[in-house]
């Protein structure tokens, strides 16, 4: 009898393509499959010669680019020298998830499955593109395709003898189960012993902890938005970054939402545990210590701040005994209740925490072990780098706006990392940030003698004032900024600093409450900006 082995594969840049291929995950098994769900990046794309099924859930970015967690694979797979029939035993699916706003609307999944396509494979069904544009979003494209897909793979695999399709009012276990520890099995210093980790380049899997150097702000009091200079110290390190690279940091989330968090469901936040998966292949999260508390797990890992997805109020439906509160969160979990569901989470983005006040008889039966089923882990942050390493070796500084913004609850809404960073001082003793360093998509011309022209108004300034002072150590010549802000008085950021670099950088301001804009005074300096692409072939950047 063949093996009913079916593989989940996703790039996911903001986890709505990882919700969906979980979601895939949990159908399978349903369905009596052994499921992985993997992403592509985790996965050795050396064994793919050997799958017989398989259904890649891919997200597009930027412009067409594939997501952060699948481009090694995306190289892999587009190499020139892979055998066209290599892939010809391999059944397979794509679902891309994507915006129909954007040019390259699902220009990845409509590759992949083409990629595949001339590899040999056999596509079960045609690409299914969903649209977060759709009034229902990509649900309306998804629903229906799964149901077509099940078709498909179930007439290939049927249901073994005596086995039926489990019902979606049972229960699964979850991924792990969570044993707490006695007091007495840890170690003095509070957890067990574990073995050191080897020295690593600082990366997502291994950050490095960055003392926080300063954390000055650079608008005025009185200015509506509060916007951050930080300078990190990554000494000993071995970060190496050039003008247009990002700096990710880990947030984490603040003490009274954890601690409200830890009383909703009735946990002892200084209680120790370890995780066990409950299958066996499953990985236990490479970002969680092993033991771990239940203050660590909720203030590093879950994200209680993201505004939860349809299968967060799924899986919480399950552990309702109160009537009302089960059929609303059957409501929300619903096909139909989809609109219902975007008016009462994204609309106003209201967060996990606040949905699990609003439901209490139900949280407070959650079993400490689907956690990690129901929440999502916090997803590290982007920033660009806005100092140079030759201007400041080994001192990483950025610029940050702190998100603050009102929706129809009582409550603001906060970003979760930036706010965080805000509240950090570095006179109160040794503060750390976990950090690392990509690659940007932004690349400088490494001939001196090519001029930029940098269009960057508010933050977007950020990599510009990176370049100018990587161009200025190097003795480059021609560079030219268009900064814009509202009032010179307010946010003109960095304002001492560019006026000392003089000839070596042409500045243009505009400033809002003057009516002038970026575009005006690139009109004003219309000649200078011709000379400079007619003649000398300069090079132009737009950020923010």
């Amino acid at each position: 009898m063949v093996e009913r082995k079916l593989l989940v594969l996703f790039g996911s840049q903001t986890g709505t393509a990882q919700d969906t291929a979980e979601r895939i995950g949990r159908e399978a098994k349903r369905r009596h499959f052994q499921c992985r769900v993997e992403a592509l990046d985790s996965y050795d794309v050396a064994n793919l010669i050997n799958e017989l099924l398989v259904v890649f859930v891919c997200a597009t970015t930027g412009q067409g680019d594939p997501p952060d967690n699948m481009k090694m694979f995306w190289r892999f797979l587009f190499r020139k020298n892979l055998p066209p029939g290599s892939l010809c035993q391999l059944d397979y699916a794509v679902l891309g998830l994507g915006d129909s706003s954007y040019p390259k609307f699902n220009f990845v999944a409509k590759k992949l499955h083409k990629r595949v396509l001339q590899l040999g494979g056999n596509p079960l069904l045609p690409v299914a593109l969903g649209d977060d544009q759709h009034d229902l979003g990509p649900d309306a494209v998804v629903d229906p395709w799964l149901l077509a897909l099940w078709d498909k793979i179930l007439a290939l695999y049927p249901l073994p003898p005596g086995l039926e399709i489990i019902s979606p009012d049972v229960r699964l276990p979850p991924k792990y189960t969570l044993h707490y520890l006695a007091e007495d099995s840890l170690h003095p210093d509070g957890g067990l012993l574990q073995p050191t980790a080897p020295r690593a380049v600082p990366s997502e899997l291994h950050p490095f902890a960055a003392r926080v150097v300063s954390n000055q702000r650079l608008t005025a009091e009185s200015h509506f938005q509060d916007v951050r200079l930080i300078e990190f110290d990554v000494t000993g390190s071995g970060i190496t970054w050039r003008s247009g690279d990002v700096v990710m940091i880990q947030p984490q989330n603040c003490p009274e939402d954890v601690q409200q968090f830890c009383q909703l469901l009735r946990l002892d936040p200084d209680r120790h545990f370890v995780l066990k998966p409950t299958e066996p292949g499953t990985s236990l999260p490479a970002l969680l210590p092993q033991p771990c508390t239940i203050r660590h797990l909720v203030t590093h890992y879950l994200d209680i701040s993201c505004v939860p997805r349809r299968s967060f109020f799924e899986l919480l439906s399950y552990f309702s005994t109160n009537e009302l509160e089960r059929e609303k969160l059957q409501e929300f979990s619903s096909a139909q209740g989809q609109e219902e569901l975007y008016s009462y989470c994204n609309r106003p983005r209201r967060t996990t925490l606040e949905a699990l006040w609003d439901f209490p008889h139900t949280t407070c039966a959650i079993p400490p072990e689907y956690l990690l089923d129901l929440i999502p882990r916090i997803r590290p942050r982007a920033f660009s780098i806005a100092s140079s390493m030759l201007a400041h070796p080994d001192r990483i500084q950025i610029l940050m706006a702190v998100v603050r913004y009102k929706t129809r609850l009582s409550k603001p809404r906060r970003g979760l990392c930036s706010t965080w960073l805000a509240s950090l001082n570095p006179e109160q003793g040794d503060v750390r940030v976990p950090l690392w360093v990509k690659k940007g998509g932004m690349k400088f011309p490494a001939d001196p003698d090519t001029p930029v022209i940098m269009i960057g108004p508010g933050t977007g300034v950020a990599p510009f004032r990176a370049a100018i002072q990587e161009r200025v150590a190097q003795g480059c010549r021609g560079n030219c900024l268009f900064f814009g802000c509202r009032q010179k008085s307010k946010d003109f950021y960095c304002q001492t600093e560019w006026e000392e670099l003089g000839w070596r950088a042409q500045r243009c301001v505009s400033l809002q409450e003057e009516k002038v804009y970026v575009q005006h005074r690139i009109q004003e300096n219309r000649r200078l900006v011709w000379e400079l692409l007619s003649s000398r072939s300069a090079h132009v950047y737009l950020a923010g």
